[in-house]
């Protein structure tokens, strides 16, 4: 493995469609570069902040995000697969269309974030802060939600089938349409008081 960049700042760089393979990024600060189709592979950026950053059509592969601060980006068709982004923040991002696939988002922060259309399979997402999040019409298949803040989430119309709903309060969010299946269903009739027999 390369030695790791730390402590730099990159402002007003344009790293369009740049290969970022086994790179690895300690508390650096990233500004105004475009990232825009992009590719990381087993590239790791620790405790970094990145603001105005375009991450349009990108896609990380095996790459962790973690403890890091997104502030004001682009997502736009932005992927993520099987990567790491445990106990990071999303402030102000476009984060429509973005498609994730497999890893662990556990501790993350998207609180009040559009996340309409959006599509998690197969997460971890323990503990995540999704309070007023917007998640209508979002794909939300096999994530692991437990323990997840929950609380004013608006869910209508999304497909919520084979997640962990144990920490969702069905009367504290919106869930006109919201498709689940026949375990979940029980899990969120015991939560309203329900007792099945």
């Amino acid at each position: 493995m390369p030695e790791p960049t730390e402590d730099a700042t990159f402002r007003q760089q344009d790293w369009y469609a740049e290969e970022l393979v086994d790179r690895r990024f300690v508390n650096c600060v990233f500004h105004d570069v475009d990232l825009t189709e992009a590719v990381s592979r087993n590239a790791s950026f620790t405790g970094c902040t990145f603001g105005n950053v375009r991450f349009n059509s990108s896609r990380h592969v095996d790459s962790a995000f973690t403890r890091c601060v997104f502030r004001r980006c682009n997502f736009f068709e932005a992927e993520f697969t099987g990567c790491k982004l445990v106990g990071s923040t999303f402030d102000q991002c476009d984060l429509r269309p973005l498609r994730v696939a497999g890893g662990d988002w556990s501790f993350v922060a998207l609180p009040g974030a559009d996340l309409r259309g959006v599509s998690f399979t197969d997460v971890r997402m323990r503990e995540a802060d999704l309070t007023g999040a917007n998640l209508t019409g979002a794909t939300v298949t096999g994530v692991d939600l437990s323990a997840a803040q929950l609380h004013a989430v608006r869910l209508a119309r999304a497909d919520l089938r084979g997640s962990d709903l144990t920490a969702l309060d069905p009367t504290a969010v919106e869930r006109a349409g919201a498709v689940i299946d026949p375990e979940q269903a029980l899990v969120l009739a015991q939560a309203l008081g329900f007792e099945i027999r």
